[in-house]
């Protein structure tokens, strides 16, 4: 009965999901049909929900405010923010960030639990900068149309009080302002004007430098104000279906191939903005991970992971096809789906002098069966501790978070064992391996072709992108979590 107590405990503590889930045989993501290779067109990294989600409750208060004078630009001092040992984030729309009521409560959140960093839109996926930017581009082509965050240099002022470590998110090729102000910065249709693709989206064209100029610009400006690390969004080609890119041309790419336009960017705006003392990290798809080749978007692993200093894929189970790893619903796996893209990446940066870090983004939204709740959530976190990552992100278009799947921040009593989601069923964090037939006692070796996944981490010589050894599965539970008896 002590047992059952204590799980119905933890449950109540950190939430619990229902329903469990047939799992088909894993198989590498490489040994999918060909035509599973491009993401379905209904995919949408990093805009999941409607757009109307983003907006928190006071935004008409927000739209309506005068747009005040730009703010002047001042060197930030060299430690204002210290970096965490491990970053742990959230990111925060523009709109959430701009909103005294909304932030207080994020930071609060922050202060309760293990959080220790928010990632801020400057410019996202609308083309419209967040603050009152003195770049001559973004005010020519009137990118400072809907001011979201009015006074930046506060904003980071209070994160500093609260010890919080921000980061610029910067949205490149998805940009409807600078591509109708600048339709030549855009890439051009063959039957002549701008190129659309099948939702009638205009992407900027990777192969012009003054798209990188522009956007290191941007970077430069929120670096001056304070921000330590720079994070490019949409650093990528569109993903549209063959039909429509037929049409596409790309001035300027003078047989360059697409990956060569992205790793160009990435290590132009390292050269520049380390120069500002700043740390430069990329979003990727969650699929490059795993994929030995560019699937047309120019994003491929081993061309970027040395061009930066940290990499985000975006793991999130919901976004993975049929078939993904061997299951037939990757959404009602995040373990499994997370874990597996995670240690592809840790395994592929092992190989590459200069590889940058690996930080995934998880998901905290639900998009398909089952809904997501704090033990898909718990899931997708230990699983990036199980892969050798220590650090992640979660992302929530609404920046609303599932407070109930994140430690505390002095961590759990150690007779407290938090559930998740593995092998279909929620179970207790520490019987994770035994759910999976993988349990192994802590320290000892095992041979890699006795693991019922294949490539499985294990102790040993393997060693991490900066030549660190990686933990050796299974890793202690997080926060100082223990099994222990009642």
């Amino acid at each position: 009965m002590g047992r059952f107590f204590l799980l119905f405990l933890a449950m109540v503590l950190l939430g619990c999901g229902g329903g469990d889930g047939g799992r088909s045989e894993e198989g590498e993501l490489d040994d999918l049909p060909e035509e599973t290779l491009r993401p379905p067109d209904s995919l949408r990294i990093h805009d999941p929900l409607p757009v109307d989600s983003l907006l928190p409750p006071d935004t008409p208060a927000e739209t309506a405010a005068e747009v005040e004078e730009p703010v002047e630009a001042q060197p930030p001092p060299d430690d204002r923010f210290q970096r965490p040992e491990f970053v742990r984030g959230i990111y925060l729309n523009a709109w959430n960030a701009g909103s005294t009521r909304r932030r207080e409560q994020l930071i609060s959140l922050a202060r309760r639990t293990e959080l220790n960093a928010f990632v801020i839109d400057i410019k996202d996926a609308t083309g419209y900068v967040s603050h009152a930017t003195q770049v001559p581009l973004a005010l020519e082509v009137g990118a400072t149309g809907e001011i979201r965050i009015r006074d930046l240099p506060g904003l980071l002022d209070r994160l500093q009080q609260a010890g919080i470590y921000p980061i610029a998110r910067i949205v490149v090729a998805k940009d409807p302002i600078l591509t109708e102000g600048m339709p030549d910065l855009a890439i051009q249709d063959s039957a002549g004007g701008v190129w659309v693709d099948q939702d009638s989206v205009r992407w900027l064209n990777f192969h012009d430098p003054r798209v990188w100029e522009y956007h290191v610009a941007l970077a430069k400006e929120v670096v001056g104000l304070g921000f330590p690390e720079v994070q490019w969004d949409y650093v990528r080609f569109p993903d549209a279906p063959e039909a429509y890119l037929g049409r596409a041309v790309f001035p300027g790419s003078e047989g360059r191939t697409r990956v060569d336009a992205i790793r160009g960017f990435l290590g132009y705006s390292r050269e520049v903005l380390s120069k500002e003392g700043a740390v430069v990290t990329a979003d990727v798809f969650g699929v490059t991970t795993s994929y030995r080749r560019d699937v047309g978007i120019g994003q491929l692993w081993e061309s970027m992971v040395d061009q930066v200093d940290v990499l985000l894929p975006m793991v999130y189970p919901s976004h993975y096809w049929t078939g993904s790893f061997g299951f037939q619903n990757p959404n009602a796996y995040p373990y499994e789906i997370v874990r597996r893209a995670l240690r592809d990446a840790v395994r592929r940066s092992a190989a590459v002098d200069g590889a940058a870090l690996t930080r995934p983004w998880l998901q905290d939204f639900s998009l398909g069966d089952p809904p997501y709740d704090a033990p898909e959530i718990r899931a997708q976190i230990q699983a990036t501790y199980d892969a050798g990552i220590q650090e992640w992100i979660l992302w929530n278009p609404g920046s609303r978070y599932t407070e109930s799947a994140l430690m505390p921040k002095g961590g759990l009593p150690s007779w407290i064992d938090p559930v998740m989601r593995v092998g279909g069923k929620v179970v207790p964090i520490s019987e994770r391996f035994e759910v999976l037939g993988e349990a192994t006692p802590h320290g000892e070796e095992t041979p890699e072709d006795t693991l019922p996944l294949p490539g499985l981490i294990v102790p040993g010589p393997l060693a991490g992108p900066r030549g660190n050894p990686l933990p050796a599965i299974p890793l202690p539970d997080t926060g100082g979590v223990r099994r222990g008896g009642g």
